[in-house]
């Protein structure tokens, strides 16, 4: 963050000083007091079960330079009516004034993150740029991220979730974009969208909000996408089969990773990506659409997506084990969409060895929960998945979708919780398997970090 007074901090919040309004505050802002850096601003939040104000002190005492909460707490800082609508006015006062910052945002119903992660490594060769492992994409993570932001950095990358109409254009007044992606329109919360279209409409908002001197990258191949061209002024750029920058020959060797020819029409190049899946070529396309549209030159973008790699974790992390069982730790996030990601990565990544589908509930799918677990489970089956985990009942719907495909030769079991999965594959991992974790947050992180460190993580 760039360096700020607590008088100027109030200013800016509408807070109350307390102690010196002098006080500066010049390093990070962080709501996780052991984070806390010196010079740092502390944001403590009021939550049901822990209150951030309770640590304001030990915050100080690891070195921050103050507090920003709803109460006094005998340190300096400022008290605010709201922490968390003051971080956002804090953040789009602080965004405000780095004129050579170029901020770019990103949206759609999965691969958000990676996408993010892409973007991130890409812009940091020709310039330093801000752009946070993990999914910091909501009221808080996304402020959170903005502030990270000072006078020497050239970009900012922003990951952007919505919920419902209205989200992304308020987080567009935090920090508004003058490069837009939308990458999908797909199942991801669609039970609180009510349908893809409802979603579309959302998710457009960010395009919406481009200058006209803006640059909107769009999946050519999304058709909710595509159309979101009509709802901005800033310059298209569309990407996939068809469009401005295009992938083709797609292959994908023995280890699930895609090699496709990067071509922007005039110009082309063989890419060979580093992460599994053929579904990273959607969004490795869109990063270099932005990376292009930030000044890389084609052919350093070439070389460049031959580089990047999973920053974040549980996404896509691919590992093989001492006793040759191969991972797919996708376990952060699910959709029917991502899942369905995955697994044709498994199968890919097969090539004769048993395939393993763990596979946990996805959340808020609505009125589309059941369909929604019945279509990953039916694709699991048509790709041949040997054995497909459904971890706990929630989930049971994925074993009906596999059982209802005609041929299937795989086994399909249920269990009840994540320590009767690791149970199932305790006792019967071989090796040169290859294993699928994938589940809404925390419905299947056990079974993940069990493979990896079995002889440390117990169940919980």
């Amino acid at each position: 963050m760039i360096d700020l007074t607590l008088r100027e901090i109030a200013g800016i919040t509408g807070g109350r000083v307390v102690g010196d309004p002098s006080v500066l505050v010049t390093g990070d802002v962080e709501y996780d007091s052991r984070k806390i850096g010196p010079g740092g601003l502390f944001l403590a939040f009021a939550g049901e079960k822990v209150d951030g104000h309770d640590y304001a002190r030990a915050a100080v005492e690891r070195g921050a330079a103050a507090v920003l909460g709803s109460r006094d707490t005998g340190v300096p800082g400022v008290v605010v009516e709201d922490p968390l609508v003051a971080v956002a006015a804090l953040a789009r006062a602080v965004v405000a004034r780095l004129h050579d910052l170029t901020v770019i945002g990103l949206t759609g119903s999965s691969g958000k993150t990676t996408t993010k992660d892409y973007i991130g490594q890409l812009l940091s060769r020709i310039g330093p740029t801000v752009a946070l492992p993990g999914s910091l994409n909501n009221e808080l993570g996304f402020p959170y991220t903005v502030l990270r932001a000072s006078e020497k950095h050239r970009f900012l990358v922003l990951e952007m979730g919505a919920r419902g109409v209205g989200h992304l254009r308020y987080l567009t007044e935090i920090a508004r974009p003058s490069i837009g992606v939308v990458l999908n329109i797909g199942a991801a919360h669609i039970g609180e969208f009510g349908s893809k279209e409802g979603t579309a409409l959302a998710k457009g908002e960010l395009v919406e909000a481009l200058p006209s001197t803006g640059v909107a990258v769009l999946n050519a191949d999304d058709p909710l996408v595509a159309a979101m061209a009509s709802r901005t002024s800033a310059r298209v750029v569309m990407v996939g089969s068809t469009g401005s920058l295009t992938a083709s020959d797609v292959t994908l060797d023995s280890a699930g990773r895609a090699s496709y020819t990067l071509a922007d029409g005039t110009r082309s190049g063989r890419v060979h990506l580093t992460t599994a899946g053929e579904h990273q070529v959607a969004n490795t396309l869109a990063a270099g659409a932005v990376a292009l549209a930030a000044g890389m030159a084609f052919d350093d973008l070439v070389a460049a997506l031959s580089e990047v790699g999973i920053a974040s974790e549980r996404r896509m992390d691919v590992y093989t084990r001492p006793d040759g069982v191969t991972v797919v730790d996708d376990s952060y996030n699910a959709n029917p969409s991502s899942t369905s990601a995955a697994l044709r990565a498994l199968a890919a990544m097969g090539g004769g060895k048993r395939t393993t589908a763990v596979l946990g509930f996805m959340a808020e799918l609505g009125e589309h929960e059941v369909s929604g677990h019945a279509e990953v489970g039916r694709l699991a089956a048509e790709l041949g998945v040997d054995r497909v985990i459904a971890v706990t009942g929630s989930a049971g719907p994925i074993l009906d979708g596999a059982a209802g495909v005609d041929g299937w030769r795989g086994t399909g079991l249920l269990a009840d919780d994540q320590a009767a999965a690791i149970e199932i594959l305790r006792h019967d991992l071989r090796a040169d398997d290859v294993v699928l974790v994938k589940g809404s947050r925390y419905r299947t992180w056990d079974v993940a970090d069990w493979l990896r460190r079995p002889e440390e993580v117990q169940p919980t």
